[in-house]
């Protein structure tokens, strides 16, 4: 019966979910509309918020980009090829290898969610490579569905903002909240605690139970999957192509980029965002690859996989541009979701409201900064109205923003570019897991 259902699913997400671009054209006209239908503004006001907001998720946006080069290039170094594939020669057969993927990825997000998304996908790669019969879009469906726990862990943006001191913590949750609130209180609270580790250890199972029968595995040729930015001797070699294949320079720059990543950790801690990450990813794989010429072959193989992430996220950008744009009166569509769930909660009920609207916001604000300023000056006076705490209050917007990512193409991007696949290969067995871990994070937040 489950394999049934998951198939069904997959099934229909093949035949009716489009290209994460047209996805973000259809969001876009529908926010367009939603706006303009639920706040009062005329096409033209949505019109100039969609262009006011196109271009502010730039910087972003390279960030992804990076996450996925540096990422792609890094694994494709020998001695990182030859590390992956020791640790997926411990899986044995396609089972093993979903349960493996699915817990190391899990793992790997809640310490970072960058790191995380890239670590997984590799991982993914290199047990297609390994083991035989398995099923490539269940390995990474497998290794991006450990994403549902990052902004619960020590790199969520959310409860790392609840934990900064300053006036920008009044300011953004109008008022609400004054003073800091511990991560004691949030990420390594027990309820949070409690979730992520009935996630971590039972979504395995759940991905294991989703793996196709023999006869209707889709697998991978392994060659596909080989590393093609192998560089070619070069006959008669003049001066620059001497130069390029010279470890000398590669040395050089990456002690330099060694020396900053070490004063770093020792000046911050070991604390993880995107630069620092794709910093450490960066160097490490112009040091691995030994020489300029080795590496630049990689990131040109690398490359390729960005298109998706270059194209949709301005589009995204504009989306949450049009979500946030306020009408005369000071009200956006955004404001009117989450209103609207705030009118019909409860003190009891109220997390779980707080979660499903942060939920559905996400599908047109991915980001979780975005996602913080949309509803925090909201939802959190509203949770202290009701006696809720604004740590458990937190935590519901940010596991909302982190569920819906498992059907939203937006942060899969990068790890679909690395495995070489489209979001609807995917996202069948990634509505399943939806299923799941929302109904395990909506009894943890309301029971404990």
């Amino acid at each position: 019966m489950f394999k049934r259902i998951t198939k069904l699913c997959v099934s229909i997400v093949q035949k009716y979910l489009p290209d994460p671009f047209l996805f973000a054209v259809i969001l876009t006209l529908a926010v367009l509309v939603l706006g303009m239908v639920t706040t009062g503004q005329g096409l033209v006001d949505m019109v100039m918020h969609w262009s006011d907001g196109f271009w502010k998720l730039l910087k972003f946006s390279m960030q992804m980009a990076l996450v996925l080069v540096t990422g792609h290039t890094l694994a494709n170094a020998p001695i990182i090829q030859k590390g992956l594939n020791r640790l997926a020669k411990i899986a044995k057969t396609p089972t093993q290898a979903i349960l493996a993927v699915t817990f190391i990825s899990t793992i790997a997000c809640w310490i970072n969610w960058g790191f995380g998304l890239v670590v997984g996908a590799l991982y993914a790669r290199q047990l297609a490579k390994e083991v035989k019969g398995v099923d490539y879009r269940l390995l990474i469906a497998s290794a991006y569905s450990g994403f549902v726990v990052w902004h619960a862990g020590i790199s969520g943006s959310i409860p790392l903002k609840l934990a900064t001191a300053g006036d920008g913590l009044a300011i953004a949750t109008n008022g609400a909240v004054v003073d800091p609130i511990a991560t004691s209180t949030t990420i390594f609270s027990t309820f949070n605690l409690v979730i992520c580790g009935i996630i971590l250890f039972t979504m395995p199972l759940l991905n294991k139970a989703m793996h196709p029968k023999e006869d209707e595995v889709i697998a991978i040729d392994p060659k596909l999957l080989e590393d093609e930015g192998a560089a070619a001797k070069v006959e008669n070699p003049t001066p620059a192509d001497r130069m390029e294949n010279s470890p000398i320079l590669s040395m050089i720059i990456g002690a330099m980029g060694l020396i900053f990543v070490f004063y770093y950790f020792k000046e911050n801690g070991f604390k993880l965002n995107l630069d620092i990450v794709n910093f450490i990813f960066l160097f490490a794989g112009i040091i691995l690859h030994g020489t300029p010429r080795r590496f630049l072959d990689a990131i040109n193989v690398a490359a390729r996989g960005t298109a998706g992430i270059i194209l949709q996220f301005p589009f995204y950008a504009g989306i949450m541009g049009m979500m946030t744009g306020v009408n005369a009166e000071g009200v956006s569509f955004a404001k009117v979701i989450s209103e609207w769930f705030v009118n019909i909660s409860t003190a009891t009920t109220f997390p779980l409201f707080t979660f499903l609207s942060a939920g559905i916001v996400n599908f047109f604000v991915p980001s979780g900064g975005g996602q913080w300023a949309v509803q925090a000056p909201i939802m959190m006076p509203a949770g202290k109205a009701l006696g809720v705490s604004a740590a458990k209050t937190g935590m519901a917007i940010a596991w909302g923003d982190a569920w819906t990512n498992m059907i939203q193409p937006f942060w899969a991007l990068p790890a679909l570019g690395i495995a070489g696949l489209g979001a609807r290969d995917i996202m069948g067995f990634c509505i399943i897991d939806l299923i799941y871990t929302g109904i395990i994070i909506a009894l943890g937040l309301m029971f404990l």
